[in-house]
């Protein structure tokens, strides 16, 4: 099958859709992605992209047609909305000029942020009268909303018009979780054509057998605490700082260690220093995917945290898939759909949003678990994952919608 896939992220940039490309491309398909220069997450084009742009035309088998656009900047509000605009603008114009003699079966956009991406993929679906698959790993308007990025009603309300216009002309809306499916109907006037469809762990955080890293390990008798991730405003780092102050109150031998970056780094850098937690809260900036496994298997426990908000209490964290197939115990501090997957898979201790003070009592009280205790947690956790998040299972199911529509657009042909 020939499938075009339009996504504002790509390779270099650390994200699933490389990782669903690959195994496309490995599954016979004819992958070329539709995207823009490498720019996630600091800001500006990546140096190595800015010196051979040529080393960054094919990833896996996959081949990338790039298409100019403005770098989100850090912590520019107005630059990020150019950002979204210049892609949805050269996507469709440059993007239909580059591609107009390719022939594709299908188009799939994938949507952590923004849904603009979803524009490109509309009018392209008229120039070549193929199926569109949208894969929804955000809602907005209401995502922007929670942030606090748009908070006048007149604009979230034409924002919602816009995702309107894209959801009616797709062919296959997913929802990256089953609460998602309720909110993406607000927008899309066929219900039929809401599909659950959650996100899965990369093969290598299934590996148990990886080295460690010094800088985490080498804290011997200390409970080891690991964030990995964006830190951006929805991860709710204030919270996570009280509950660093809690635990250097009560003198507890912990170390919590933040592996990656985002918009609120800086801020976060500055609040360490200003709090005194030098001790307590270790930053270890951005790493690549490839060494994350490494990362996860120095530390006792995993993080994750999101704001209290609506929206986010109907989101499954991308990292919690990961973190649950690498087979380590988990200390949510979330509601809704992420702390229900951790209560029912019994693979470790969640309290609400913003409650820091219970993540701090959760931290200290699995740090109290002996080692065969907290190897059970991480043995349901990655039973879990196997079980409800299969990759090669979730795969083959896309699979099969994109064979469906391709078959219903030409019941003749069929797939090639």
């Amino acid at each position: 099958m020939r499938i075009l896939v339009i996504s504002q992220y790509f390779w270099p940039e650390v994200f699933r859709i490389n990782d669903l490309c690959t195994e496309l491309v490995k599954r016979k398909h004819q992958v070329t992605v539709l995207t823009g220069k490498p720019n996630y997450p600091d800001g500006i084009v990546f140096p190595q992209y800015r010196k051979n742009p040529s080393d960054f035309i094919s990833f896996e088998g996959t081949d990338i047609v790039r298409v100019p656009m403005i770098s989100r900047g850090r912590g520019n509000s107005f630059q990020l909305l150019m950002n979204y605009l210049s892609f949805v603008f050269f996507a469709s114009i440059w993007g239909w000029v580059k591609l107009r003699k390719s022939e594709f079966d299908i188009i799939f956009v994938f949507e952590p942020s923004p849904v603009t991406v979803g524009l490109p993929a509309v009018f392209l679906k008229k120039m070549k009268a193929v199926p569109v698959v949208f894969w929804a790993l955000d809602l907005w308007p209401e995502t922007l909303e929670a942030i606090g990025v748009v908070k006048s009603k007149f604009l979230l309300n034409q924002i919602g018009k816009i995702v309107s216009f894209i959801y009616n002309r797709c062919d296959l809306v997913l929802g990256q979780s089953r609460a998602f499916l309720d909110g993406i109907a607000l927008y899309c006037n066929d219900r039929e054509k809401i599909k659950y469809f959650p996100s899965w762990a990369e093969d290598i955080f299934s590996n148990s057998a990886c080295r460690t890293i010094n800088e985490i390990v080498k804290f011997e008798g200390y409970f080891k605490v690991l964030f990995a991730g964006n830190v951006g405003e929805a991860q709710d780092f204030p919270a996570i700082i009280a509950a660093a102050e809690a635990l250097k109150v009560r003198e507890a031998r912990v170390k919590i260690f933040i592996v990656g970056d985002g918009r609120m780094f800086s801020a976060l850098q500055q609040q360490v220093r200003d709090k005194g937690l030098e001790h307590y809260l270790y930053l270890l900036g951005r790493h690549p995917l490839e060494s994350m496994p490494e990362f996860y298997a120095s530390a006792d426990a995993l993080l994750l945290s999101l704001k209290q908000n609506p929206i986010f209490s109907m989101t499954i964290p991308g990292k919690l898939q990961s973190y649950m197939m690498a087979g380590k115990p988990v200390l949510a501090m979330l509601d809704g759909e992420g702390a229900r997957i951790v209560d029912d898979s019994a693979s470790g201790y969640s309290c609400r949003s913003g409650n820091s003070i219970s993540l701090a009592d959760n931290i200290l009280a699995m740090s109290q678990l002996d080692n065969t205790q907290l190897q059970q947690l991480g043995s349901n956790a990655k039973d879990y994952a196997q079980r409800e998040f299969g990759r090669d299972r979730l795969i083959s199911q896309l699979e099969h919608w994109f064979v469906d529509l391709v078959d219903v657009k030409n019941p003749v042909k069929g797939v090639e």
